[in-house]
């Protein structure tokens, strides 16, 4: 599970680089809740979205020339300069170097060797996510690919993951990786990683990308909130087994995401 209590190579924030911020917090605020806040200062380019008064994300002018609207997935690191180093040595490549994002914390964006855009977080004044698991909140991390293999051993070199393999939910075949951060037990896996062909990375235009999946009290119902927002259910909603109700998303400016209503905990 991911949790607020951050580790080396857990998720600690997200954000999303949006073509409209304000149609995006109005998006996110219907399909999950979500109350944005613009930064003091940001003329309205930049925000914290909150659930119930905690910081759950970050809704940024997407500012990028060429780059498609998509939520970044920040994860902790006590140094990110040694983290770029580590980016580089493994045959990634360093998008945004180093930097102190203005005493909030310091950051960096890297891309994987399959192209898969990340970022690093070390905190400053701003901590990372005030909330996690929570409905309205960041509950898993996912990574699509072409090649999952090269791409667990490139996290596994930056980050020091742990990996565990699975079979697909659903008995439809294929692997499911689960990863968790160095030296943490079985409980505190956050992320997944799955091998897909190219055609199912249509939307991140034929590279690797990460998405967030975000709890929600009824998968189904936020799911039809999407629609009437005015974006798109990809897949679902459908049942994992003894995993939850998921459905795959995209907003109104195709950035995908995932919704789950996590499966009930057998009474013990």
């Amino acid at each position: 599970m991911i949790t607020t209590d951050f580790v080396p190579g857990s998720p600690c924030w997200l954000d999303l680089g949006a073509p409209d911020v304000s149609a995006a917090a109005d998006f996110y605020g219907a399909v999950l809740g979500w109350e944005f806040e613009p930064l003091e200062g940001s003329d309205g380019g930049f925000g914290l979205a909150r659930s119930d008064g905690r910081a759950a994300a970050g809704i940024g002018l997407l500012t990028e020339q060429g780059a498609r609207s998509a939520w970044m997935v920040y994860f902790f690191t006590p140094d990110v300069h040694e983290t770029a180093a580590s980016v580089l040595r493994a045959g990634g490549t360093v998008r945004v170097e180093p930097r102190d994002a203005e005493g909030w914390a310091s950051v960096a964006q890297f891309s994987d060797p399959q192209g898969g855009q990340f970022a690093v977080w070390t905190p400053g004044r701003a901590r990372g996510l005030e909330v996690a698991d929570d409905p309205g909140a960041l509950c898993w991390t996912e990574l699509y690919t072409s090649d999952a293999s090269a791409a667990l051993a490139f996290y596994e070199t930056v980050f020091g993951w742990q990996r565990e393999d699975m079979p697909m939910p659903g008995g439809g075949g294929g692997t499911y990786t689960i990863v968790t951060p160095a030296g943490q037990p079985r409980e505190r896996m956050h992320g997944g990683v799955l091998q897909v062909p190219p055609e199912q990375l249509a939307l991140s235009r034929g590279v690797a990308a990460w998405h967030p999946v975000f709890t929600v009290s009824d998968c189904d119902a936020a799911a039809a909130t999407v629609r009437t927002e005015g974006g798109e259910v990809l897949v679902g909603p459908a049942d994992a087994p003894g995993i939850g109700r998921m459905a795959v998303c995209a907003d109104g400016s195709g950035a995908d995401f995932v919704l789950m209503t996590p499966a009930a905990v057998p009474a013990s």
